[in-house]
């Protein structure tokens, strides 16, 4: 029997262990599957794309952003152009998407110097700005994440401004930092003082897709809390061209084809995008805005295929398969696909017959096909982030935007085998009776292929927008690092404003005080609703002077803390601040605490009454009303530099500094009043220490004659009198030296 009892108990302890082990590979499964979000957004593409927004509009409204070479790169654009595909350092295209402004740059902001600004490569300078508007965009102020565990992840190289760096002398002191792959993270990890992994991605045109997917596990596996995951291309020099073209792979017009049967080749493009992703649960719990959802992700290689920079299908379906067993999706979950689609002969063909063989069976919906490279071009590494923005506005508009330039689908592949159709109209996109879902697919020459699946943001319920009639007059706070920058500011603002009427003038100031960077160049605009605020922008933005505009220049002194004696003190003084203000609710509540061993009155109740004529009620309340308010600014990134105080005020600088705990800040000042009171009544300043008269006449030593010992009043206990004040500092000695007082 005791044997028998020794296998139950041995076979339960099993058992439980067993169920301990599934539930922590459970868990752990659940970790690499949590759906990830997307907070904020970043983006400067061609055609005058310089945000998110702007990026949907070109695309709804089917721009083509093609357009002649640039003329401020230093090509030799006389050289450069020849008919003949077989010449050396020809190009038979002389068409492009280019950022006609990716030489403008403001280094201020960064702290970075004039000379090094003019020798970063500009793909650095970009992902800088951009960073700082995603991180904004999702209501953080970027300075903010300083020290934190904020991971970057970009994908991109240096090659051609690396080449330009070593052949121009002046420039060669800054070519290790301006021209190094690596510092493209390093150096957005480094101006905001991020502390997670920061990673550079090359695996050429699949580079920033790789890089949300290695964002995605980072975040999984906590090594940060935080990411930013992001592609930088610009075409330093014309080589892209130069070589594609010796390989007969261009566009004669510069223009993607995408799947069209009269696709011809590539047309290149550049841009810079940038998407804030952080794990669903914590953005929900953080209050930040989710865009989109991000299912899941795979990356994979295509091996030894027919050809090094050749497309492999196989591989390709292999991923896709990949991403959806990641998100525990079927294909037929996901509605539209924004495709690689380059325009290749070659590459178009093998991908859409991978995208048939795996999303295009079993499906009674079709999945529909695009590509933004047939507005903007291959933008190479950037083209998969690319595609994720367009796909996440997509999403939020539910809209699936025309793919231009398809004359018609190509004739090299069998659209008969399964449900898959080209998006050669723009279509609404309807309710499929679950969460709408987009693929998104990035091939790179290196044979590495990624795909990523997005799900439109769950509905989270938010709180009416308050009224601006009912707001009355409200401040915007504007800060920038220059003047000019100001008036910049001033101008995107208004034009936001002016294309977000449902933004409430409250809503917009709130944002523009807790989740905007301040910076040195200040001007605060005030206006009674949103048509008198936008008006009076408009005298920041045009530097015209206005009596509803204070503009100022942050001094760089650091801020101290200045805490009154009696008489700055008014009837209901806190009230409104204690039942507004949880922050400064929870600090006079500790503050309560602490004085209430000392005091027979709540601090509660004399602050509703607002009763302040007793002394003995008077400080140690307003001791209570500073040390909260210091709370209050600390808790808005306010830090006091110094503190100095009188009387009661005093005390409290002596506890925000952290000289006294609140307990002792609190037993001194209740204690120092009760005397003050008492001397103020007639009943003579006197107060009683747990001391020999001998012990408590070498304690009162340094004060010379202006305290005396009166009386022995019980075993240990010795009354002191003397002046008002002096007793106050007699009090606070013995509290430091651990001495029991009592009035």
């Amino acid at each position: 029997m005791a044997e028998d009892d020794k296998i139950r108990t041995y076979l339960r302890r099993v058992t439980a262990e067993l169920q301990q082990t599934r539930a922590r590979l459970q868990e752990a499964q659940d970790r690499n599957r949590e759906p990830l979000a997307i907070t904020g957004m970043g983006a400067r593409f061609p055609g005058g794309a310089d945000t998110p927004d702007k990026l949907w509009q070109l695309v709804v409204d089917e721009v083509d952003t093609i357009g002649a070479f640039p003329t401020d790169r230093g090509w030799d654009l006389g050289a450069l152009f020849d008919p003949d595909p077989d010449l050396p350092g020809k190009t038979y295209t002389t068409e492009g998407a280019f950022l006609r402004e990716a030489a403008h740059f403001d280094p201020a902001p960064f702290g970075i110097s004039p000379r090094e600004a003019r020798s970063m490569d500009p793909q650095q300078r970009l992902l800088l700005e951009t960073s700082w508007e995603a991180v904004e965009s999702a209501g953080i102020a970027p300075t903010s994440l300083r020290g934190t565990r904020t991971g970057v992840f970009v994908g991109g190289n240096a090659v051609e401004h690396t080449t330009l760096l070593m052949n121009s002398p002046e420039d060669q002191g800054y070519a290790l930092t301006s021209g190094s792959g690596s510092v493209l993270s390093g150096r957005v990890s480094y101006v905001l003082g991020l502390e997670g992994p920061a990673v550079s991605v090359d695996t050429a045109c699949s580079s920033s897709l790789v890089a949300l997917h290695l964002a995605m596990q980072a975040l999984r596996q906590g090594d940060c809390t935080l990411a930013l995951a992001a592609g930088a291309g610009i075409l330093a020099t014309p080589g892209a061209f130069v070589t594609l073209a010796r390989q007969r792979g261009l566009a004669a017009d510069g223009r993607c084809k995408a799947f069209s049967d009269g696709a011809d080749g590539i047309g290149w493009g550049e841009g810079v995008g940038v998407v804030l992703v952080e794990r669903l649960s914590d953005a929900l719990a953080n209050g930040h805005p989710v865009l989109a959802v991000i299912r899941g992700s795979a990356v994979n290689q295509d091996g030894a295929s027919n050809g090094l920079s050749a497309p492999n299908g196989p591989s390709q379906e292999r991923v896709i398969t990949a991403a959806l067993a990641n998100a525990g999706l079927a294909p037929s979950d996901v509605d539209v696909v924004e495709a690689h689609g380059t325009g290749t002969p070659l590459g178009d063909p093998i991908e859409a017959q991978a995208l048939l063989a795996t999303y295009g069976q079993e499906r009674a919906e079709p999945l529909w096909l695009g590509s933004i490279k047939s507005n903007i071009g291959h933008t190479q590494v950037v083209s998969g982030i690319a595609g994720v923005i367009k796909m996440v506005l997509a999403l939020r508009h539910r809209r699936m935007p025309r793919t231009l330039h398809v004359s018609e689908p190509t004739r090299e592949v069998d659209w008969t085998t399964g449900a898959v159709r080209l998006l050669t109209e723009a279509r609404d996109w309807p309710d499929p009776g679950r969460p709408r879902r987009a693929g998104v697919s990035s091939f790179g020459m290196s044979g590495t292929n990624a795909h990523i699946i997005l799900e439109e943001a769950p509905q989270v319920p938010t709180e009416e927008p308050g009224s601006d009639a009912e707001s009355g007059v409200l401040p915007w706070v504007l800060s920038a690092a220059s003047p000019s920058a100001l008036r910049e500011y001033a101008r995107r603002l208004a034009t936001h404003v002016a294309d977000h009427p449902e933004q409430t003038a409250s809503d917009i100031g709130r944002s523009l005080a807790t989740t905007r960077a301040a910076l040195e160049h200040r001007a605060v605009v005030v206006g009674s609703g949103r048509d008198e605020l936008l008006a009076t922008l408009d005298a920041v933005a045009t530097d015209r002077a206005d009596s509803a505009v204070v503009r100022g220049t942050a001094s760089r002194a650091k801020v101290a803390f200045v805490f009154p004696g009696q008489g700055a003190q008014w009837a209901g003084m806190g009230r409104e601040l204690w039942d507004s203000s949880p922050v400064f609710a929870a600090a006079m509540q500790r503050c309560e605490q602490a004085l209430a061993p000392f005091v027979d009155w709540s601090l509660r109740e004399v602050v509703e009454r607002g009763d302040f004529s007793d002394v003995a009620v008077l400080q140690p309340a307003t001791f209570a009303i500073m040390v909260s308010l210091a709370e209050l600014w600390r808790s808005y990134g306010v830090e006091p530099g110094a503190v100095v105080g009188h009387s009661q005020g005093e005390i409290a600088a002596a506890v925000v500094a952290g000289g006294l705990s609140l307990v002792d800040g609190a037993r001194v000042v209740a204690l120092r009043s009760a005397v003050i009171r008492d001397r103020l009544s007639g009943g003579g300043g006197m107060v009683s220490v747990g001391l020999s008269v001998g012990e408590v006449e070498e304690l009162l030593g340094s004060w010379g004659g202006r305290v005396s010992v009166a009386a022995v009043n019980g075993p240990g206990a010795t009354t002191v009198a003397g002046e008002v004040g002096v007793l106050g500092e007699v009090v606070g000695e013995c509290v430091r030296r651990g001495v029991r007082v009592r009035r």
